[in-house]
């Protein structure tokens, strides 16, 4: 197992993609974050909600916590991770080397996971540099002390990892890469917004709110999941999502 793990972080680490996907992560987080950043004390969005001042800890707080982008690409990157073996015709040497496919799927969202937890680092540590910059530069006291910032961020990375995994899952379910990243992307984006409003007293349940609440991010909902509550969820996602893949269609023929 732990070879297989190391063939398949060796893959991440030797693909454009992930560096692809680790670059917009950053690049829009950044620019998500100066955008609330410089938009304090007004509204931000179509919901027309008010971002305090950066003088405050609920400030500071919307701007460190941007870190949406890094979940959602993280959940990008596992389900390429599994699917894209099928979409470029890899998935024959793959599973011939190692002919237990589970284990292969295994070793696939574990390697999806450490990288996904660069991923959650990387959005919050630009988030957090972004907020503390534009409270140096207004002249504000940080309102936030620094053992929180690491929550958020520990949480934000560990939200993120598991996000991976549950993605490698999803793309061993759903061989099909471009409607697996379709719908992920489209879950994250839209389908749950609007489930969060149809539903909002079950809307901490949904997994991409779940892994925003463990990086600290309440939004406008009142109500979040506890940090390890909101794991536990997303792992057990993950795990059930995998199991319904090996019973399913991680077995079928490969061609």
């Amino acid at each position: 197992m732990t070879r297989l793990i190391r063939t398949e972080l060796l893959k991440l680490r030797t693909i454009r993609m992930t560096y692809g996907l680790l670059a917009a992560t950053a690049g829009l987080t950044a620019l998500i974050s100066v955008v609330i950043a410089s938009r304090t004390g007004h509204s931000v969005g179509m919901g027309g909600d008010i971002v305090p001042s950066l003088s405050t800890q609920a400030g500071l707080t919307r701007v460190v916590t941007a870190t949406r982008f890094g979940m959602l690409f993280a959940t990008v990157l596992g389900v390429i991770v599994s699917s894209g073996e099928f979409r470029h015709g890899t998935a024959t040497p793959t599973y011939l080397a190692a002919p237990h496919r589970n284990r292969v799927m295994i070793a696939k969202i574990v390697a999806a996971a450490v990288v996904g937890l660069a991923f959650g680092a990387v959005a919050s540590g630009i988030a957090t540099a972004v907020g503390l910059a534009f409270v140096s530069a207004k002249g504000f006291t940080v309102a936030l002390p620094a053992a929180t910032m690491l929550r958020f961020a520990a949480g934000a990375a560990a939200g993120a990892a598991l996000l991976a995994a549950a993605g490698t899952a999803v793309g061993s379910l759903v061989r099909q890469q471009v409607v697996a990243v379709v719908g992920v992307v489209a879950w994250g984006i839209v389908i749950e917004e609007i489930l969060a409003g149809l539903f909002p007293a079950e809307a901490r349940y949904l997994p991409y709110t779940a892994a925003i609440a463990m990086g600290g991010r309440a939004g406008q909902r009142s109500t979040v999941l506890p940090m390890w509550g909101a794991a536990a969820l997303l792992a057990g996602l993950a795990v059930v999502i995998a199991m319904i893949a090996s019973r399913t269609t991680v077995p079928r023929d490969i061609a």
